[in-house]
């Protein structure tokens, strides 16, 4: 995959000369992809539309056809129209063009075995980023880690005839690709007709900000069989749909970019700016009663000012029964620096104990190259975590030295609710030669302050809402 997004990153040097950026790059990329992998596996595209057809064009042929082929897939009906939507032709040179389709010609992109169209996405979008420019600013959730969360959560739409799975915040859709291929695995692709047609249609949702990953997650998903229903919107500012979900899966986007102000929703108890939180709230909310969910949070959503008032209610409603630390550097090469970890809760019944993994102390960070983040990385948290996908399995805490603990409600209460708990000692922090990179942990700074601004920037809100009242 490397190799392949080097060819592609290349060619992209020569396109900036016709006043092609990154961005336009990038989702010129997707449409051909999709066009090829729809051509080798046999996906309904309409007829004269089609791979074959753009790829025996040349000249300006070529550039003219390109134009009416994707003015003809946003005009059509469905998931289809919805990938095209608003697509455009960014090339105005015929040779461009035609260099690169035979490029992405040359590649059975579907014999790669791994989820290419979203590799080579996240390749480009990480080369763009190395190049100072703008558009890699969306963190996206390792494979690695989607898959682990994936195995214990096991969101399988033949436990009822209603079951659906969400993501509010789904990128290029790797959480709801991951949760179908489990199934695929899990069942062998012998599905009874009634469940193939139910997850066909009606099992995947999600909701998406931006336009372009959006196209991504529906591109992935249709290209699995799938036709996911995914709105384009802000999941907290814009009311909610009030539809609810049996299993959610999820990493919000990290950051305060945009968070400014809290919310206006009625259904949000807890009133905060910050983003991560009021994804909590959403969440809780969109479940169904007995519905699971796993969220990524980073480290200052544990214990940031409102986060204790956050997660009182959680607890309340929910069983937040697991926390997984994650190794430092799991978001490399997109954040290196933002510490995070995974919740894992269930709607309907209150909490009694929080387990928490600790995958960071005495774990090397990641890194690219060197130590990348691999399966084994959550074997032995997948191990503890148990096959109950509630958590409800027989766990054993480990001790002092070990890296699973239990934590009684009564000490997280004595906490003020916040969960940034941990016992082990970390040698690699004490070691200068274990010590994390400069700018990882300049990165991590930045994350407490911001954390820091956003308490501060909470308390001069309700200073100006009491003196208004007053006035």
């Amino acid at each position: 995959m490397s190799d392949i997004v080097n060819k592609l990153w290349g060619f992209c040097h020569t396109l900036r000369h016709d006043g092609i950026d990154y961005g336009d790059y990038i989702e010129q990329i997707t449409y051909l992809l999709f066009l090829k992998m729809a051509d080798e596996k046999g996906v309904d595209v309409p007829s004269g539309f089609d791979w074959p057809t753009l790829r025996d064009k040349s000249g300006t042929e070529l550039t003219d056809y390109y134009v009416d082929l994707l003015r003809a897939l946003a005009r059509q009906t469905g998931i289809l129209g919805d990938i095209f939507a608003d697509s455009q032709s960014r090339f105005n040179n015929p040779v461009s063009l035609k260099r690169l389709v035979n490029l992405i010609d040359e590649t059975e992109w579907t014999m790669l075995g791994v989820d290419v169209k979203a590799q080579a996405y996240e390749g480009l979008l990480e080369k763009a980023a190395n190049e100072g420019k703008k558009g890699a600013g969306q963190y996206f959730t390792p494979r690695v880690l989607i898959q682990s969360i994936v195995r214990v959560m096991k969101p399988d739409p033949r436990n009822h005839r209603e079951f659906t799975v969400c993501d509010p915040a789904c990128g290029t859709g790797g959480f709801l690709v991951s949760a179908y291929e489990w199934l695929v695995d899990e069942t062998g692709g012998a599905l009874d007709r009634d469940v193939a047609k139910r997850v066909k249609k009606s099992t995947y949702y999600a909701q998406e900000l931006v336009a372009r990953p959006r196209r991504m997650a529906l591109m992935n998903l249709y290209l699995h069989g799938v036709e996911p229903h995914i709105a384009l919107g802000d999941t907290i500012y814009d009311p909610p749909q009030g539809q609810k979900f049996d299993c959610i899966l999820t990493n919000p986007p990290f950051g305060t970019k945009g968070a400014n102000q809290a919310p206006t929703r009625d259904d949000f108890t807890i009133e905060t700016s910050n983003k991560q939180l009021n994804f909590v709230q959403h969440v809780i909310n969109i479940l169904k009663p007995g519905g699971r969910a796993a969220m990524v949070l980073p480290d200052n959503c544990l214990f940031e000012g409102k986060a204790g008032e956050v997660f009182e209610i959680l607890m309340q409603d929910c069983n937040l029964h697991t926390v997984l630390r994650l190794p430092r550097g799991t978001f490399t090469p997109y954040s290196q620096g933002v510490k995070a970890n995974v919740i894992f809760f269930q709607k309907g019944l209150p909490t009694e104990n929080v387990w928490i993994f600790d995958a960071r102390s005495n774990v090397p960070g990641i890194t690219k190259k060197d130590r990348p983040l691999s399966k084994d990385h959550f074997a032995e948290f997948e191990k503890c975590y148990g096959k109950d996908p509630n958590g409800l399995s027989k766990r054993k805490d480990l001790g002092e030295e070990g890296r699973f603990r239990k934590f009684h409600l009564t000490e997280i209460q004595q906490r003020d609710y916040k969960l940034d708990i941990t016992w082990l000692k970390d040698e690699s922090l004490e070691s200068s030669d274990d010590l994390p990179d400069p700018q990882d942990l300049a990165t991590e700074a930045i994350t407490e302050l911001e954390a820091i601004v956003g308490d501060l920037r909470e308390i001069v809100a309700l200073i100006e809402k009491e003196e208004r009242v007053e006035a």
